[in-house]
This record gives C-alpha cells, structure tokens and sequence, in this order.
C-alpha cells in the first residue's frame, strides 16, 4: 500500500458568519476612503504634505484678508471673490488629488477585485467623484467660514450684521459648490483615463490652463456677441461666468457683470450644467469599459 503523499492541516479556518452590510455601507467606505485620500489621512507623512499645505495657504490668505478688513473697517474681498481667488490653487489640488482617488487604483489592477463585491460599476465611480466634490467644497468652504467669523465678531452692526453676512456668506458657499462640481467632474475625468499619476496631473493642469488663452483671444474679437461668450471656452471661466449672472455685485461692481457677459447668463448656466452632466456620463461610461475587461 503506497504512503501518503500530504496532510492536510487543520489551521482553524472559521467561514465568516457576522453582518453582510451591503451595497450601502461600501459605498459609505469608498466615500470615506476616498474624501481620507483627499487630504492624506491614513497616509505617509509625504502625502501629507501637499493637501495640508493648500489648506494651510487658504486659510492663511482667508485669516489675513479678515485681518485686514477688522483694521480698515471695510470688505477687502467678498466670500465669492474668495472662492474666484483661490480658483488657480485649486487647480493643482485638484491635479495631484484625482490621480490619487483612480489613477492608483487603475496602475494597481485593483477594479476587478472592487468589482467582485457587491459594488455596482457606476457607485465605484460616484463615490470616488463624491469625495472629491466634497474635498473641493471643505477647501474654499472652510476658509470662508473663517471669514465669516471674523466678520460677525468684529461688526459694529450687531445682530442685524451677522444677518447681512450670512446672508453674504451662504450664496458663496453654493458658489463654492459649484467650483467643487466642475473641477471635480473634469479633473476625475480626465485622471481616470490613465493609470499613471504624472501624466494624469498633466492632462487635468493642461485641461485647465491651457484653454484659459482662449478666452482671451475670443474676449478681444470685434464682435460683441462673441466678447460675451467668451468665458465659455474654458471650464474656470465658466464658472465665473454663473457667478457674475447669479452673484452679480458680490463678484464684480454694479454694472461689470452685464458688461462682461451681456444678456448670456442663463447660456453660462446652461453651460455649466451640461459640462457637469457630460463629465458624469463620460466617467460611467469609462468605468463600464473597465470592468468588462
């Protein structure tokens, strides 16, 4: 009779027989995750380094002009003009943020484990764009709440005061929202295309900066239509271009907004919406391509 040629040890294997929490709370966990990522949290020191800089300079930049306005007794810069101000950072947050939220993730060849849980294609994708809408909101929303602080401990107008600044206060922070919806949907966009984080940071920087020179070449042509269009041609434009037609003097003087956008405003809005809503389609549409590989 011939010896066996194995053993087979018993190493306590027990099957899992706790809560299977369900599509909900894994989507919950890859929002956390995600929004975490954002700003380094659970990370190296390194990654630290960057997320926590940008939120140190707006805030910096939030306390200053708060300062300021306490000494002279005047608004040096509007919560809305903030979010504008800031727009150009916000940028690079975004560039090294998104590649972090997918780009590792499509280098790695994690998706097809992600993909076997109980996770629809399209939630991986919106809890990841989530996050990062949210990142962008807290980035110019936090500093504009600072503003607002200083603002209601330091008026001399009292209660009726704080009413005005709040009153000031929430408009930016849809404004803020809005800056957050566009870089996020754009810039997750365009990180999800590549798996390599440095050309990703590229093409979302390129995407941004690159288009600005076209506006200014539309904003000099004769014709006036074409002058109050101008703004469309570049996604950080558009978004000026809704604030200047919802906000109006909270972002320009009386009577800059109708000069710079004319009667164009619902166009910028419309355009905006449709922006956002194309990114969003366009980013399903490409997770669906890369789970059925």
């Amino acid at each position: 009779m011939p010896e066996p040629t194995g053993v087979i040890h018993d190493i306590g294997y027990q099957r899992y027989t706790g809560p299977r929490l369900g599509r909900r709370h894994v989507f919950g966990a890859l929002y956390l995750h995600g929004l975490r990522t954002i700003f380094g949290l659970g990370r190296s020191a390194k990654a630290k380094i960057f997320p926590w800089l940008v939120v140190g300079i707006v805030t910096l930049v939030a306390a200053g002009v708060t300062a300021v306005r306490s000494q002279i007794g005047q608004v040096v810069m509007t919560y809305a003009q903030f979010a504008d101000s800031m727009s150009w950072l916000v940028i690079f947050f975004v560039a090294v943020a998104a590649p972090e939220l997918v780009s590792r993730d499509l280098r790695s060849g994690v998706l097809p484990l992600y993909f076997s849980r109980p996770l629809p294609r399209g939630d991986y994708a919106t809890a990841k764009l989530l996050a990062l809408v949210t990142g962008l909101w807290l980035l110019l929303g936090g500093p504009q709440l600072v503003m607002f602080l200083g603002a209601a401990f330091t008026t001399d107008a009292g209660l009726g005061g704080v009413r005005d600044e709040l009153l000031d206060l929430l408009p930016a922070l849809l404004y803020a929202g809005l800056w957050a919806a566009v870089f996020a949907s754009v810039g997750l966009l365009v990180a999800s295309l590549t798996g390599k984080r440095a050309f990703a940071a590229g093409g979302i920087v390129a995407v941004f900066l690159m288009t600005t020179p076209i506006v200014g070449t539309l904003s000099i042509m004769p014709s006036a239509t074409v002058n109050e269009l101008a703004l469309l041609a570049s996604p950080s434009t558009l978004v000026q271009g809704v604030g200047l037609f919802l906000l109006g003097d909270l972002l320009a003087p009386a009577g800059q907004a109708e000069q710079l956008i004319g009667g164009f405003g619902p166009v910028y809005v419309l355009g905006a919406a449709l922006l956002v809503a194309a990114c969003v389609t366009l980013l399903l549409l490409r997770y669906r391509k890369v789970a059925a590989r």
